[in-house]
């Protein structure tokens, strides 16, 4: 891990385009040797793009390993580089979407594409912005996310382990909330909610929060340049329907836009990542 990191430090001093192609190399090979990890992408690829065939997913799944291994090297920019140097490689539109909002709580939904840490770490540099983490086995890698994600000085960062208060508690103070609620946590606080017509544990926070906060919801998407130059974030219109009064509803509405973005960039979307392990009750894991 220490001396991974030491690599994508050193690496940071490349130009962009190097970088790129770098990550391109990179994610072939890791694509050629990580055999369960690729498993894990294929059998996610399988379930959601049925359509296509067993070729056309194993191509995607190494596009997908590409674009993560580019993001991965890019990562020494972001969180070792200079202010005007990620200014460079994270670019923001529709800004309007979160600015006219007249001072009220807003949560950005953050869906975990390759560029998440893009955006951000982007948006940390000029706003304050707090968001929420995963505690990381590795003390070295829980260190220097935590780095990374609050290096601009404006950001405070919340182990999703401490549960949702603290959450609700910074929005209320109007301090805004990058949230990553796309992922399979297990079954508690989750319920089944389609993605790509398959049930997916999906977590119900951001209903929540929302209702709690009093807060408006902003979708918040970043993308790879299809040039590979570096990263879009964009802000989406505010979700004025949101939050119902039905939890699997609003479940449903999340898992619906994050697929319509993903068939937009499906290299892009965090496939190495079980979506799908938490079944319903007597379904096995697709994993196994």
């Amino acid at each position: 891990m220490r001396a991974g990191l030491v690599l994508i430090w050193l690496l940071h001093f490349l130009p962009l385009a190097m970088l790129a192609r770098l990550g391109t190399v990179l994610g072939s090979l890791l694509y050629a040797v990580v055999g369960k990890r690729r498993e894990v992408v294929l059998v996610n690829l399988a379930l959601c793009f049925p359509e296509l065939s067993a070729a056309a997913r194993r191509q995607l799944a190494r596009e997908h390993f590409q674009a993560f291994a580019r993001s991965v090297l890019a990562h020494g920019i972001l969180w070792w580089g200079s202010k005007e140097q990620v200014c460079d490689l994270v670019q923001i539109e529709g800004l309007e979407h979160w600015r006219g909002l007249g001072g009220r709580p807003v949560i950005l939904l953050a869906p975990h594409f390759v560029g998440l840490d893009m955006g951000g770490i982007r948006l940390a540099a000029d706003y304050r912005l707090n968001s929420v983490y995963s505690r990381q086995k590795s003390p070295a890698a829980d260190a220097i996310m935590i780095h990374g994600r609050t290096r601009f000085g404006q950001t405070t960062l919340y182990a999703r382990q401490d549960g949702i208060r603290p959450m609700v508690k910074s929005l209320k103070s109007g301090e805004p909330f990058y949230y990553l609620p796309d992922m399979d946590l297990g079954a508690r606080d989750s319920v089944f909610a389609p993605f790509f017509g398959v049930p997916a544990a999906t977590i119900t926070g951001l209903s929540r929060i929302a209702r709690l906060a009093g807060a408006v919801v902003v979708p918040c998407v970043t993308r790879e340049r299809a040039d590979d130059s570096g990263y879009v974030v964009r802000l989406y219109p505010a979700w004025s329907d949101f939050p119902s009064a039905d939890l699997e509803a609003d479940a449903r509405h999340m898992n619906a836009f994050i697929e319509e973005r993903v068939r937009e960039m499906p290299s892009q979307y965090y496939w190495l990542h079980k979506r799908f392990k938490t079944r319903p009750p007597g379904e096995p894991s697709p994993y196994q």
